[in-house]
Formats: structure tokens, C-alpha cells, sequence
């Protein structure tokens, strides 16, 4: 006898995870991997990536690896949200490739920002607001309809994230240096981060590929600490961002008809769900009234339940089920 299961998926920059989750809310299997980047002739070694994970959540909920017996269970739907589908035409080339693998009868595939909205929220609406490498945001309204952006950077009005975050802040160390700009803690500490001499020698150590540019993100901890202690560049640069989470907020939920509903807004991406008091206070001045969370769960927890809500499978007892697996468990890296 078969029983049906949802085959979860959540790729985003830097890791990939994928679940096997029965209808009951059993966590089968949980794999990690390496970030999805499909980009065109990426695209392949992306999917592939994507195929390997599976073949592993698969082995290890039916070898008896698993704390639940996987055997028996088939997946009925593959719910995949997929960093860089942003646009029409990357969903539907994702769509297509992850189709094509014939994982389940039934695939959805969109952005992972509503994978977040959905481990977040509670409930199948709301909206979702990111910042982790970039921006991005998301809504889906009680009736389903759906409000987006392109998020492709400056180019579409985007600020934020612990790329751009981290060129900020090192735009404002080295004016300082150099006496362009206003005096900042921010030099000393982007200095001592990287262990130079100064911050011209960490811009030239970028510029000659001495510095990785993901190590850009560094900054991120670096900036909030500065803050912390006060410096009025530091503080202006925290507080732009809220204010920026707060208009973006602010824009989706007048995007959509919410009824009488209360509407959650989630806060996810490694920027966001840091913690730093300065920076949630100012996303909740600009958010009064709203209900504001924190993502307390790994956003693969959103892609299985859109699964079983697909599957007509959930409820409070599965939804507590699913969450308490995934939360006393660490996923296998394969």
C-alpha cells in the first residue's frame, strides 16, 4: 500500500535543502547541499545539484536511515521555491526543468521568498519580506492572488541586503579615510575585520580578487556592532534598512484586498532574522499596528506545508507534527 508524501524543496543562495514529508506531517528525510545558482549555463549543474539531493532524501527515508519508516510513501507533489526565480520567464524554465525530472505528478515552482511566507505566517497568506545576499518581496492574499516584484538589484528600486549592505559600509569607511566623509567607527572595524591596515587596502584587496566578494556579507555583523555602539553613520545605515523592509511591507499589503483578516508579516533572510533590536524596532515604527514575526523555523518548513496544503492534508495536528520534526532534527549532508 502507498501513502502520499510531498517532496519540499528550498534553494537559495548559499544552501539547498530537501525534505520528504508524509501527509500525516512525518519527516522523512531532510538533505542539505550547496546554493542553487541557475543561471543560464548553469542552469544544468543547478538541476543536477537538485537531483543528487533528492536521490539522497529518498535513499534515506527508505533504507531505514530515517527516525521514520519512509517505506511505502510516494510523492505526490514536489513543492520547490528556488532562489532567482524572480521573472515569468525563470519560473517557467525552472518549472519546466524540475518537470521534466519527474519527481511527482504535481509540481509547483516559484520564488523561495513564499516558502519563507509560509513557514512564517501560520497560514497560507500573508506577507514575506527577505534580506539575506539581496531583497525581496512577497504576498499572497485569503483569495490567492499574488503581489510581487522583480527584485533584480538597484535596477528595480531595490536597496538592501548583505551585498549592498556591505558596499555601504565600506563606501562610508573609506570616505572617511580619505577625508570625503564624515567620521565613522566604521573604518577602524572594517580594517581590524579583515586584519589590513586600513580600509583602502581592504577596497584594493576586492578589487584584486585578494578578497572573495562573498566575504562582502561580513560587514553585516560588523555594521550592526558599530551601531550598537552608537556611531551615527552606522545608525543611519541600520535604520534606512528598516525603513526600506517597512515601505516594502507597506506597498504589498496595500497590494491586496485582506478582508477583516489580521495579516502577518514575516521577516526572513540572515540580515533579518539576526536579531538586532535597533533594526526591528525601526521596521516596527514604520509597520504600527501590523503584525511583524521573525522567522523562527528553516523556510523548507513553508515548502512542505504549501505541499500538504496542495494535497488537502493539513491541519493543526499535521502542521504541529511537521514543525516539531523539523525542529528536533538536523538535516544530512550527503
Amino acid at each position: 500500500m502507498t501513502r502520499p508524501a510531498v517532496l519540499a524543496v528550498d534553494a537559495g543562495n548559499s544552501k539547498t535543502d530537501v525534505a520528504l514529508v508524509g501527509s500525516s506531517g512525518e519527516l522523512l528525510a531532510w538533505v542539505r547541499g550547496g546554493g542553487f545558482q541557475p543561471h543560464g549555463p548553469k542552469l544544468p549543474a543547478a538541476i543536477g545539484l537538485l537531483a543528487d539531493l533528492v536521490a539522497a532524501a529518498v535513499r534515506l527515508a527508505q533504507d531505514g536511515g530515517a527516525p521514520s519508516d519512509g517505506a511505502g510513501y510516494v510523492a505526490q507533489r514536489v513543492s520547490a521555491f528556488l532562489a532567482h526565480c524572480d521573472l515569468p520567464i525563470e519560473q517557467e524554465i525552472l518549472q519546466t526543468a524540475v518537470e521534466a525530472r519527474g519527481w511527482a505528478p504535481a509540481v509547483t515552482v516559484d520564488n523561495d521568498t513564499f516558502a519563507i511566507l509560509r513557514a512564517g505566517a501560520g497560514v497560507p497568506y500573508g506577507v514575506a519580506v527577505v534580506c539575506g545576499g539581496g531583497m525581496n518581496c512577497v504576498a499572497r492574499g485569503p483569495d490567492g492572488r499574488v503581489a510581487r516584484w522583480p527584485a533584480l538589484g538597484r535596477r528595480s528600486g531595490d536597496w538592501g541586503g548583505g551585498e549592498w549592505l556591505g558596499e555601504e559600509v565600506l563606501w562610508w569607511a573609506v570616505r572617511d579615510e580619505d577625508g570625503r566623509g564624515p567620521r565613522t567607527l566604521l573604518r577602524e572595524a572594517v580594517a581590524g575585520w579583515y586584519g589590513l591596515a586600513d580600509v583602502t587596502s581592504v577596497c584594493v584587496g576586492f578589487h584584486l580578487g585578494h578578497l572573495p566578494e562573498e566575504r562582502l556579507h561580513e560587514l553585516v555583523p560588523v555594521l550592526f556592532e558599530v551601531a550598537g555602539r552608537g556611531d551615527a553613520v552606522a545608525v543611519s545605515l541600520v535604520e534606512r534598512l528598516g525603513d526600506e523592509v517597512a515601505a516594502w511591507a507597506g506597498a504589498a499589503l496595500g497590494r491586496l484586498d485582506w478582508g477583516e483578516v489580521s495579516v502577518p508579516v514575516v521577516l526572513g533572510g540572515g540580515v533579518l532574522t539576526g536579531g538586532d533590536a535597533r533594526l526591528l524596532a525601526r521596521i516596527g515604527k514604520g509597520l504600527p499596528g501590523v503584525d511583524v514575526r521573525v522567522l523562527d523555523a528553516p523556510p523548507i518548513v513553508g515548502s512542505a506545508l504549501h505541499g500538504l496544503d496542495r494535497l488537502g492534508a493539513t491541519s493543526e495536528a499535521v502542521e504541529r507534527r511537521l514543525r516539531a520534526g523539523f525542529a528536533t532534527r538536523r538535516p544530512s549532508c550527503p
